[in-house]
């Protein structure tokens, strides 16, 4: 922007094999016998064919977005002939960029021309990457020819209406239209503003509301900071691609259930919260001192005059900028003013966070915050003038003194949205720890007023620019608490001058609000309103025996799961917290089938009103059509390999892998042991522990948890173990099995923990998953699950289809796949010729997918070490 003066997969049940795949037929070679890598002559052709395949890429980006990469080569070319450094010289400025001025001169190509140039470098930079997102974006949801009409209609018609704004301003003699009318803007934000407000028309109804507010408030925001033209310009822009997008796509309609109405309140009060304390920012880092609330940008200035009486003559309703910036400027000393000034803004920042999470802490904080900036502002811009009861309004300062009225206005609008939205944040406190807050603040402040008083006493008469009593320590020391943007009409009394006097002068307003953030982080971070019950455990097993679940339902009563018990029938979710994601442990168990879709419902209410993001995962893709009615995402995250065991036979061409492992492992003299972890010999439950270590050593990452079971998992008495041994006592491998129950009785086992001794026979996983299925035929059981292989399935999606939390599983499972082999553990399982059933991941809102992402693999990976995620970011095996 430039204003310039003219003339100046994630893995589900069943844990991973060992790096290599048993098998007859081509095994993979043991740890240790790695092909021998003779020359580096195929590098070439690899790097080739990589270039290639981007070029493709990059080929297939520009057909599906021409105007996008259009625009970006556009803006690219241009900025490399003018200038890119500082963007366009004068003369050249003054011909093609937009103001008052130019249009006056006929210039009438230039509201078209002012959205193709850059001002800077670091600007270029920023606009290419928000053309090529944003409009990219755009042009994918509404077309080609949509977000060309739309970048360059809304460009001039809000250009257009903003330069006859400033001319009738200037006509009437209006102060902002007076200062600014000699600008020159070049702005291509103002184009992607328009554009994208466009597109929010065509976008679904979550994002469509959040485009909308989100680019009205940071609009709004940048014209009352900042205050140039340019802003005015976008801010009309983003109004008229409001309008545009209405008419382009007049009947947008909502499909879908769409959730509790709470999330959508706290993501948009979050953000209204977060851009509201952020605009000071745009006042203290841009270069403009036009905007309405621009005052607070004088904290960065270096000038700072003398006290004297120019100070004096900042009265109530008789307030001038340079009135203004004299005051604000001669309390600046050192950095302690500074941080004062962004200490409050920072709170608002971890309110909003809070917000986010459905805290009522948060919204009761940021409302605390907001009141104090808006009186403040009130007080010390003399909006309430209690000197003078009856004051006279100057027809000259007028429109400062109302400038000035928004400072108030603004966090005071904010404050009551918040107490009156406040029912959509339902996570409450303890009583206890608000209390305990409040002491912690009110003793840091009493504190704080006691040190401060207590050494200028000491120092009353040699420690400030004049001697100093009592009564003059009580009058200016809750100044020192608030930021120094808020002006006194007074002018200053007296300032320190020893080290002592300084530190504490213009720092225990900075310890105050330090103590206010720090102290409020636990109630914004914390776990939230639930706790473990010590009877869960107990009643889980009762829902879990009674049936109702999934293959995956017994992982329930693994620990670091968390129970949700729905009080309308006697369902059960398993769920954990990671974040602020709610990732549940397959679907409702504990009630029948029926009755799950209305569990499902109930949870995720539940779920957003605690703060959380509800994702069902690796449920069966039978749920789809609830989600759909839901309006919620879902993706195939694995597929579930269930066996028939009453149909078991291993006769036929597809089953000779299978045949001959058996008859290999028999003629090795193993045999298999259906049994429990409780029934072990000490020498055989020390060989299996081995045995998981072995394996474990062999990874350069973490053993995986959440629905992939350990050691830990094989002590459960309802678990069973399918054990190979040799002759002479050795265990070759080991399989454990999951029960499922139907009142009371088991109907079907499913495959976790699957380990082999290093070394041992090819087949010997083939020849217990057979043993099994044998045992599971002679017992009448219904089914026999093989889980999932992690992070692998045959629903393939193109390229063009793919969405970011597809992509982003994909990159997991090629990174893991060289450690964890989840897809040559899907080959592996198919080998037994079994019914294949998609599993899916449903989540609510696309917004949270890289917190889902996140989520996921620390479940999956909660020992991950910063080392350890580096190299699976980089090396992809």
């Amino acid at each position: 922007m430039s204003d310039a003066v003219t003339g100046g997969g994630t893995p589900t049940g069943g844990a991973p094999m060992d790096r290599m795949t048993d098998g007859a037929a081509g095994a993979a070679p043991e740890s240790g016998a790695a092909p021998a890598q003779h020359d580096k002559e195929p590098t070439a052709p690899v790097r080739a064919s990589g270039l290639r395949t981007a070029l493709r890429r990059l080929g297939r980006l520009v057909a599906v977005h021409p105007f996008t990469a259009g625009l970006t080569t556009l803006i690219l070319v241009l900025a490399l002939v003018t200038g890119p450094i500082h963007g366009p010289h004068r003369p050249l400025r003054v011909w093609l960029g937009a103001g008052p001025v130019q249009l006056i001169d006929g210039h009438w190509w230039s509201p078209i021309t002012a959205v193709l140039f850059t001002d800077n470098l670091a600007e270029l930079i920023v606009v290419l990457v928000l053309v090529v997102v944003l409009v990219g974006a755009s042009e994918r949801l509404m077309g080609t020819w949509r977000t060309a009409l739309a970048f360059f209609a809304t460009s001039a018609a809000a250009i257009a209406a903003g330069i006859g704004m400033q001319l009738l301003g200037s006509q009437t003699g209006e102060l902002w239209a007076r200062n600014v009318h000699h600008l020159v803007v070049l702005d291509v934000f103002t184009g992607i503003a328009g554009t994208i407000m466009t597109a929010s028309a065509f976008a679904g109804t979550l994002w469509r509301r959040r485009i909308r507010v989100i680019t009205l408030l940071v609009a709004i925001m940048y014209l009352l900071y900042s205050g140039l033209p340019s802003d005015l310009y976008r801010l009309l822009a983003v109004l008229a691609g409001f309008g545009l997008g209405v008419l382009l796509r007049p009947h947008a309609r909502a499909a879908g259930w769409l959730r509790s109405s709470h999330h959508e309140v706290r993501v948009l009060l979050a953000s209204a919260v977060t851009i509201t304390a952020l605009g000071p920012v745009i006042g203290l880092l841009t270069q403009s001192r036009f905007g309405m609330l621009s005052p607070i940008g004088l904290l960065f200035s270096n000038d700072v005059p003398d006290s004297g009486s120019v100070l004096e003559r900042c009265q109530a309703f008789a307030v001038t900028r340079a009135c203004v910036q004299d005051l604000t400027l001669e309390r600046i000393n050192g950095l302690g003013p500074v941080l004062i000034s962004v200490l409050p803004l920072l709170t608002l920042l971890v309110a909003a966070y809070g917000l986010l999470r459905g805290r009522r802490f948060a919204v009761w904080l940021a409302v605390a915050v907001n009141a104090l900036l808006a009186v403040l502002s009130a007080l010390y811009f003399g909006i309430l003038p209690f000197a003078d009861p009856r004051p006279t309004v100057s027809p000259r300062y007028w429109e400062v003194t109302i400038i000035l009225a928004l400072s108030a206005l603004v966090p005071a609008a904010m404050a009551v949205l918040l107490v009156i939205y406040r029912r959509h944040f339902s996570v409450l406190a303890t009583a206890r720890s608000v209390r305990r807050y409040v002491l912690t603040v009110v003793l840091t402040g009493v504190g704080l007023v006691a040190l401060y008083v207590l050494v200028g006493w000491v120092q009353k008469d040699y420690g400030f620019t004049r001697p100093i009593d009592i009564g003059d320590l009580l009058n200016d020391v809750l100044e020192r608490f608030i930021p120094v943007s808020f002006l006194r009409r007074e002018p200053l009394q007296y300032l320190p001058t020893t080290p002592l006097a300084t530190i504490v002068y213009h720092n225990i307003g900075t310890v105050f609000w330090l103590v206010v953030i720090l102290a409020a982080v636990p109630f914004m971070f914390g776990g939230g309103a639930w706790r473990r019950s010590s009877g869960d455990a107990g009643r889980v097993r009762t829902l879990l025996e009674r049936g109702g679940g999934d293959a995956i339902s017994f992982m329930a009563t693994w620990p670091g799961n968390s129970y949700w018990f729905d009080s309308t029938t006697s369902g059960a979710v398993a769920y954990r917290v990671v974040g602020r994601v709610a990732l549940t442990t397959g679907a409702p168990f504990g009630a029948p089938q029926a009755e799950h879709d209305g569990i499902i419902e109930r949870f995720a209410r539940f779920c957003d009103d605690s703060g959380w993001v509800p994702v069902f995962y690796s449920v069966d893709a039978a749920y789809q059509p609830l989600f759909d009615r839901m309006g919620w995402s879902t993706m195939t995250v694995a597929e579930e390999t269930v066996i028939r065991p009453q149909q078991w036979a291993t006769t036929g061409k597809k089953w000779q892998d299978v045949r001959s492992s058996i008859n290999r492992a028999q003629r090795a003299g193993i045999r298999s042991e259906w049994t429990t972890f409780a029934a072990l010999p000490l020498s055989t439950a020390v060989q299996l522990s081995d045995i998981s270590e072995q394996w474990v050593a062999e990874k350069d990452l973490p053993e995986m948890g959440f629905t992939l079971g350990g050691l830990d998992e094989l002590h459960d008495p309802a678990v069973r173990l399918m054990l190979a041994v040799d002759e002479a006592g050795r265990v070759e491998g080991v399989t454990s099995w999951l029960p499922s129950y139907r009142d009371g009785r088991v109907v079907g086992w499913t495959l976790d923990f699957m380990r082999r001794r290093p070394g041992s026979i090819n087949g010997v996983m083939e020849f217990l998953i057979a043993e099994a299925a044998t045992r599971m035929k002679e017992d009448g059981v219904e089914f026999m699950s093989l889980s999932a292989a992690p992070l692998a399935h045959t629903a393939g999606t193109p390229d063009e289809g793919k969405s970011g939390m597809d992509r982003v599983l994909g990159y997991l499972s090629t990174s893991l796949e060289p450690v964890y082999g989840f897809r040559s553990l899907l080959k592996f399982k198919q080998k037994f010729q079994p019914e294949l059933h998609p599993l899916i991941m449903a989540y609510p809102d696309a917004v949270a997918l890289p917190a889902i992402g996140v989520g996921l693999v620390r479940a999956y990976l909660p020992d991950l070490s910063v080392r350890q995620a580096a190299a699976l970011a980089v090396g992809r095996g």
